[in-house]
């Protein structure tokens, strides 16, 4: 056998093997989970917070966080990043509460103390039925979807099925085939990804407003996944970036409260667009 060939074939059956161990424990490599003792005791500074479960039909457990303020206005449905679990995500809810927000806060299957065999299917139905549970109790109107880096792309997905307030995009990613292509270029994911979160599909369906946030240094998803993604619905989305900020340090920023204070509590002025210059063309004359 000529030495190429060998070569050749000992390179394809590597390619191989790294196809089949990513395919198999890409779990492994997408989510960073932390998982809690069913005693774990929720402890927030300042907080009012309810904990709860909720079993899904095919008997995994959800829990979740409720964090309440004074007559509040309504309530976000936080979708967090893909790491540890909501003890630590939950310091984020002041930043809802402080503008009368309630929040709820749960965790994907295999993080804190929720259960169940994680897909991007369960954790869609799950995530549905967090939502009805919600609408049960407030209308649709009055609930907002904020979604956290992972949490974009299913925050994204529920309002695409659903009649929320409005959708609020934190360092979302275009799709999460993109963001995993920018590091395997060479491997087959869009056969091998389990997790291929086409956030710019469901995007197209989304009626709400839509809000995007996102640090132009973001090394981890790039800013100009959220400049493709305002592309979709221009005209139904807004666009602000934090200046200077990354992935995982945007709540450090004054400008990122700022743009979030305004957003939730609909201080954006309302400009008559037929008293600008909007139809106006430079002329080259």
């Amino acid at each position: 056998m000529p030495i190429w060939l060998h070569t050749l074939i000992w390179i394809f059956a590597i390619y191989i093997v790294i196809s089949v161990l990513l395919y198999y424990f890409q779990d492994q490599f997408l989510f960073k989970p932390e998982k809690l003792p069913k005693d774990f005791l929720f402890e927030y500074e300042n907080q009012q917070v309810e904990e709860y479960n909720l079993e899904t039909t095919d008997g995994a457990i959800i829990n979740g966080l409720h964090f309440k303020t004074i007559n509040p206005k309504g309530v976000v449905l936080y979708l967090k990043g893909n790491s540890k679990s909501i003890k630590g995500w939950g310091k984020f809810a002041v930043d809802f509460t402080r503008n009368y927000y309630d929040v709820i806060m749960v965790d994907y299957r295999g993080f804190g103390k929720s259960t169940g065999k994680r897909s991007q299917e369960a954790i869609k139905r799950d995530l549905q039925y967090v939502y009805n549970k919600i609408k049960q109790r407030v209308p649709e109107k009055y609930i907002i979807l904020y979604g956290r880096s992972l949490g974009s792309g299913f925050a994204t997905k529920l309002a695409s099925i659903n009649k929320p307030k409005m959708l609020i995009l934190d360092a979302p990613y275009y799709s999460l085939l993109s963001v995993t292509g920018r590091y395997m270029p060479f491997m087959p994911l869009s056969i091998l990804l389990k997790y291929p979160m086409p956030t710019h599909k469901w995007l197209q369906y989304v009626k709400c407003p839509v809000h995007i946030i996102h640090g132009t240094n973001d090394k981890l998803i790039p800013f100009k996944s959220s400049i493709k993604l305002a592309q979709i619905q221009p005209f139904n989305t807004q666009l602000y970036p934090i200046v200077g900020g990354g992935h995982k340090n945007m709540n450090t920023f004054a400008s990122y409260h700022l743009i979030l204070t305004q957003i939730i509590q609909e201080q954006l002025i309302d400009v008559d667009l037929s008293t600008t210059s909007i139809g106006v063309k430079h002329s080259y004359k």
